[in-house]
Parts: structure tokens; C-alpha cells; sequence
């Protein structure tokens, strides 16, 4: 009986030296490690580095550059950087612990957070909504910014969001429209949207390290929407000559997203603009902006269009949990809903 009492004892103790360490590498900031000092602690945050993990996954030459030190001070850095963070594998289970601390933000549509795997667009993940003009894809990407607010209980975040807009199409009042239609405060939930006008690809993702420093200065920022994804990029790198530099700078972009999600636990939403495949004999010839390297970066895609007497519908084409399957939803006054408001 004493034995087993003390294996009990162990193994209660067992989680809480887990915790302690956790709390231990959270504690750990740059300036703790070796030859970074002030001024160098400023270049990496003024270039987006407010953690140990963007040092630890930088290389000596980039850490140089980026911070004005030797290589042989930013090797031992980028070292003592990785000790901390104890890189490496971890378990199944311990990955599943990991995937607990994630949150949902309804959709607004029942039929929607149900093709999304039943509760919404998840956070440390991009969901992408591609599709023509008058589809959806800011409704969606609107409703969303006022439902990230929402108690959890009530399908929210408890957070704000943040609205990247790189075509024109955020408007205040169609969230005081939202607003008012879900009884909640337009002031307060216009207040916890921060909104930055894109006006170049390189602005755009400039933009990206200042959701950072929001986060760092206490702003709880639990989703980032960016509407659309492409079309500067689209815009700016014309023709086939310019075809792989425009794919690579995405590539980083969407990287750069992904990086983010994880590692702040927010959500990420992006509309992607559409073609039509000539090529395509049959069927539906519309088709996503970005190729292989964009249907690769993001998590959750899909396809909507407009459906019969003002609905829209919706068409999952990847996930990494969940089957190809489509729904029908509306947009009315409270945003993205399952009824149709007769608008």
C-alpha cells in the first residue's frame, strides 16, 4: 500500500516539474542569451524577432545580419537559444496536449462550422475561402472578425482581430450592421478590429511582423484576416517571366503565416482571387490564384460560389482531418447565418 501510495505521489509530481519547466522556457527572453544585448534585442524586434524561437530557427550568417553581431557570438546564441527550447520530437500524446490549447471561432452558419469539422475556422491553422467575385469571401471574412469576440461558450475567441485589407473591401458600417443584428455593442466590436490598408505586396507583408508587435504590447489578437492574398501579387508580378520570383515572395509570405498561427495560437483567414482555366473542357474551369505553393500552405481550403435564391455554397477541397464535402449557407444582416433573411 505505501508503495503504491508513493508511485501515486510520483506521478502527481511528474506534471507539475512539466509545468515548472514550461514556465521556466517561457520565461526565457532574448536578452538572456549570449551576447545579445540592448541594442541588438532592438534590430531583431524591429525585424520581427520577439521570441527564442525565431532565434532558434534562424542560421549564424542571418542572426549576424539581422542583429549586427559576429557569427561566432550569433552561432552561440542561436545554440543557447535551442537548449532552451529543448527542439526535438515529442510524443503522440504529448503533441495531443499541445493541440488542446487550440480555439474555434464560428463561422456565424452551423452548416459552415460543420463542414470546417463542427465547431469553426481553428486557430494554428489557414483556412482559405477562394471563389469569384459576390461569392462570400469577405462576408465571411467580416463575420468572423466580429464573431473572434464572441464569449468561448458562444462559439468566440474572447479576442480581437486583425483585418488586412489589400482590395478596399472593409467597411465599418457593414460591422455595425453585423453588430447590431447579433445585439452586441458596433463601437466596442469596431474598437477590437485593427484594420491596415495594403498597398503593395512588400507593405503587405511588412504588416505580418506588426501583428507581432501588437501581441508582444498585450493586444489579444486571436484572428488575422487577410482579404485578399494574392491580388498584389497578382498585380504586381504580371506575365510568365515573373512567375517564380511572385510564387517564391508568396511562399515566404505564407510561411511567414503559418509561423504566426503557431506561434501566437491565433487563426488565420485569407480570400484568394480565381481564374478560368481554359484548358478546362469540362466541368467548372474557375480555379484558385497560386498555384501548388499556395493550395500546399494552407490548411483548410475552400471553394465557394453562389448557390440557387441568394445562397452560397461551399465545396471543403483539403483538410488534413476531414473528408471533400459541401454545404449551403446565406448572407444576411447578422453576416454569415443558415437562414435566408430575404435580403
Amino acid at each position: 500500500m505505501v508503495e503504491k501510495e508513493k508511485e501515486k505521489e510520483k506521478e502527481e509530481c511528474e506534471p507539475s516539474k512539466k509545468k515548472k519547466k514550461k514556465e521556466e522556457k517561457e520565461e526565457m527572453k532574448i536578452a538572456d542569451l549570449p551576447g545579445i544585448g540592448p541594442a541588438a534585442v532592438e534590430k531583431l524586434e524591429a525585424a520581427g524577432i520577439f521570441d527564442l524561437m525565431g532565434i532558434a530557427v534562424l542560421g549564424p550568417k542571418e542572426l549576424s545580419e539581422l542583429a549586427g553581431l559576429g557569427e561566432a557570438v550569433a552561432r552561440k546564441a542561436i545554440q543557447a537559444a535551442r537548449k532552451m527550447m529543448d527542439l526535438g520530437f515529442q510524443d503522440g500524446l504529448e503533441f495531443a496536449e499541445k493541440r488542446e490549447e487550440i480555439f474555434h471561432i464560428t463561422t456565424g452558419s452551423r452548416e459552415l462550422d460543420n463542414l470546417l469539422g463542427g465547431r469553426g475556422v481553428e486557430t494554428k491553422a489557414i483556412t482559405e475561402a477562394f471563389g469569384s467575385y459576390g461569392s462570400g469571401k469577405t462576408q465571411l471574412g467580416l463575420s468572423l472578425a466580429v464573431n473572434c469576440q464572441l464569449p468561448l461558450e458562444k462559439g468566440g475567441a474572447e479576442g480581437k482581430a486583425v483585418y488586412i485589407d489589400t482590395e478596399g473591401t472593409f467597411r465599418p458600417e457593414r460591422i455595425r450592421q453585423i453588430a447590431e443584428a447579433k445585439g452586441a455593442n458596433p463601437e466596442s466590436v469596431l474598437k477590437n478590429i485593427l484594420v491596415a490598408r495594403a498597398f503593395n505586396s512588400d507593405h503587405q507583408i511588412l504588416l505580418i511582423d506588426k501583428v507581432g508587435e501588437l501581441i508582444k504590447n498585450g493586444e489579444p489578437v486571436r484572428l488575422v484576416v487577410v482579404d485578399s492574398l494574392t491580388a498584389h501579387f497578382r498585380a504586381e508580378f504580371s506575365g510568365r517571366g515573373m512567375l517564380a520570383d511572385r510564387q517564391q515572395k508568396l511562399n515566404r509570405y505564407l510561411h511567414n503565416l503559418m509561423k504566426m498561427a503557431e506561434q501566437f495560437n491565433l487563426a488565420v483567414y485569407v480570400t484568394n482571387q480565381v481564374m478560368a482555366n481554359p484548358a478546362m473542357m469540362f466541368g467548372d474551369p474557375t480555379t484558385a490564384i497560386g498555384g501548388n505553393i499556395v493550395g500546399h500552405a494552407s490548411t483548410f481550403r475552400m471553394y465557394l460560389r453562389r448557390g440557387k435564391k441568394g445562397s452560397r455554397v461551399s465545396k471543403l477541397i483539403d483538410s488534413p482531418n476531414l473528408p471533400d464535402n459541401e454545404c449551403v449557407f446565406f448572407v444576411g444582416a447578422a453576416g454569415v447565418n443558415d437562414q435566408d433573411s430575404g435580403e
